[in-house]
């Protein structure tokens, strides 16, 4: 029998690696840029590769496929665009702008919550709140203009942040699904997604066959990445505590400051870093809230 301590150190390690892969895969997305294949399309392929090998690692869990509640649905549907949107902002814009404005996602989730699930919103979330908002004035801050995204980048980050809030909302609400089934639903999501936006791509839709194996071996190393993040962290935040989780999981911030220094020559304005210092410092506190 495995001692809880050991569960929760291999809990904490997924959490790490999840945060890790989450880190660095907007590298490979934008190398399939490069090569001429738009995120909408390389996010089709990759999320279907993932499903495919879901299918042969899971097959069991495909039982009841389609006896699945009406919430799994609109899991798929926000899951969908959060993860797409995501992938689109880190290929067009500055990584660590573009996470920093995701990790506003703990300010709509107190929000959603209230509003929706009718959680209390005491002293401690009021504070969360204004220190996200101030984070974000500062960070987006310009002379002469109004703090707010000054890019499509900026705009589909700041969406997926609150995509990412319902999703967690909804996961609340959906106790009762397996980890697979949501993760499924969120990958499932993904490629639906990409299906309603693909008529409007300026590029022609890629075959299979007009894809290199270089191609192909990329695609194939997303699919892994997305995969090994997904449910590793699913198993990280089911074993430990809701707010450790949440502090390792900031170490994805750390990877993507490294990676896009080293890889992409990207660097952070001052109001940059101390707007997102206090984006971080509210999700740390919001995760502490959260566990009170």
């Amino acid at each position: 029998m495995v001692s809880q301590k050991t569960t929760q150190t291999i809990a904490s390690a997924g959490l790490l690696f999840g945060a890790l892969c989450w880190g660095v895969v907007w590298y490979p997305y934008r190398l399939m840029q490069e090569a001429g294949v738009s995120g909408v399309a390389s996010s089709f392929y990759t999320y279907s590769l993932t499903v495919l090998l879901a299918a042969l690692l899971f097959g069991r869990h495909w039982r009841g496929l389609f006896k699945q509640p009406a919430s799994i649905f609109w899991l798929c549907l926000v899951a969908g665009w959060t993860n797409l949107s995501y992938v689109l902002a880190v290929i067009d814009g500055e990584v660590m702008r573009v996470m920093l404005l995701f990790y506003l996602s703990p300010l709509w989730t107190l929000i959603l919550a209230h509003f929706w699930l009718k959680e209390r919103v005491d002293a401690k979330r009021l504070a969360v709140i204004a220190v996200s908002l101030t984070g974000a004035f500062i960070m987006l801050w310009q002379p002469g203009e109004l703090p707010l995204p000054s890019s499509r980048a900026d705009w589909l980050g700041l969406s997926s942040g609150i995509g990412f809030a319902l999703t967690n909302v909804i996961t609340r609400k959906s106790a009762h699904l397996s980890i697979v089934a949501k993760s499924m639903a969120v990958w499932v999501g993904v490629i639906g997604m990409c299906l309603v936006f693909l008529p409007f791509q300026p590029l022609a839709f890629p075959t299979p066959a007009t894809f290199s194996l270089t191609s192909w071996l990329i695609m194939g190393l997303i699919s892994l990445l997305l995969m090994a993040a997904t449910l590793f962290v699913q198993y990280g935040i089911t074993h430990i505590p809701v707010t450790r989780a949440s502090v390792l999981f900031l170490f994805e911030l750390v990877v993507a400051a490294v990676a896009s220094y080293y890889w992409a020559g990207e660097t952070m304005q001052w109001n940059e870093w101390l707007g997102g210092g206090l984006i971080i410092l509210a999700a740390v506190a919001a995760a502490r809230a959260e566990a009170a």
